[in-house]
């Protein structure tokens, strides 16, 4: 039997990487005869790269970059032939500093334009940027200052406060700054830059802005997007990363869902065409998925090659219907088999048991 696990991170517990990893040692310890065959993925956010360097390879480039607050932290660029890969979550994210730090009116992305910086000089003729699990809500304001944008009346390195006052922008040094680069955005949303359904409101609460600083923040970004390219704002990806995605569009970036992405690079499609069974998952399985996530993704890539395709998940959060909807056969939650406590306390122990589990019912000798 030939089984596929291509899964997602399980955020705050397994990287990608290692939880295909949990999966595989799950699965073999009830049938060890099995091709078991691991493709982690990523939809563009934390672990983007890490993904990447599993599947292609290439050279990793270690660069110093800017926090959300310009504290310096550690970040790599992948090198592969002329595409350089890169993910904001290494330069600017969420999981960089504690709750109780973090200052959203001021978090800057100024991180990732210096990272895309660094990938330029390092001769990549293709830019890709993962877009995702940001700390920072200044449509990306910051990454164009890195880049060489300028601005009257603001600061556009200072997070959505140093928007205040904003006159003009002059985005001409940062697109000269990456002539001849193509540059992709690798979203894990399709969200917009503002209003109800928007970067601030819908995300601005987990980075920390308050009910009065969602209203502040929509409207400092709504003028920055008047300052540079309103249309642009209602542009899908727009929203992701905090607003990033906005930044990328203004300098001329494509934007592909980073599930495509990855599964492109890694020829998932290959590799399931002679499976038979596909297993994806990630920490929290909910009908959120739909909307450029892991398990939807690796699902409908699974149903082009008419194989099944089931999911593990730290929590399942949908009925049957919405599942199959989904186009997964099966889901199975690591909370609701071996408890909260030990999902989280050993959480590789407990994905690999729960994988044995499942084997039981889908593997066959």
């Amino acid at each position: 039997m030939r089984v596929v696990i291509a899964p997602d991170k399980f955020a705050g517990t397994l990287t990608a990487v290692e939880a295909a990893e949990a999966i595989a040692t799950g699965w073999r310890r009830r049938l060890p005869g099995s091709e078991v065959v691991t493709v982690p993925m990523s939809d563009g956010g934390p672990g983007f790269v890490d993904v990447l360097h599993s599947g292609l390879g290439g050279e990793l480039i270690a660069v110093t970059v800017p926090d959300p607050y310009g504290d310096p932290v550690p970040a790599a660029v992948l090198l592969v032939g002329g595409t350089a890969y890169l993910e904001s979550a290494q330069a600017v994210g969420l999981h960089l500093t504690p709750p109780e730090e973090r200052r959203p009116m001021l978090g800057s992305s100024r991180g990732l334009g210096e990272l895309i910086l660094a990938a330029v000089r390092s001769g990549a003729t293709r830019v890709v940027v993962g877009a995702g699990g940001t700390a920072t809500n200044d449509g990306g304001a910051g990454l164009l200052a890195a880049l060489g944008a300028t601005a009257t009346g603001a600061v556009l390195d200072a997070g959505p406060a140093g928007l205040e006052g904003l006159d003009t922008v002059d985005l001409a040094p940062a697109r000269a700054a990456l002539a001849g680069v193509e540059l992709v955005l690798a979203s894990d949303v399709d969200t917009q830059l503002l209003g109800l359904v928007g970067a601030t409101k819908t995300y601005g609460p987990q980075k920390g802005l308050s009910e009065e600083e969602l209203l502040v923040a929509d409207a400092r970004l709504q003028r920055f997007a008047e300052a540079t390219d309103r249309k642009l704002a209602g542009e899908k990806g727009a929203g992701a990363a905090g607003g990033i995605g906005f930044a990328l569009l203004l300098l001329g970036a494509i934007r592909k869902p980073g599930v495509e992405i990855v599964a492109e690079a890694v020829d998932l499609a290959a590799a399931l065409a002679s499976a038979d069974l596909v297993i994806t998952g990630e920490g929290s399985f909910d009908f959120s998925s739909r909307a450029g996530k892991v398990p939807y993704g690796v699902a409908q890539l699974a149903g082009e090659a008419l194989r099944p395709c089931i999911a593990l998940a730290g929590q399942v959060l949908v009925g049957s219907r919405e599942m199959r909807a989904l186009g997964i056969e099966a889901a199975y939650s690591l909370v609701e088999r071996v408890g909260e406590e030990r999902a989280f306390a050993a959480p590789a122990d407990a994905l690999a048991d729960l994988a044995e589990r499942v084997a039981r019912t889908w593997g066959r000798e």
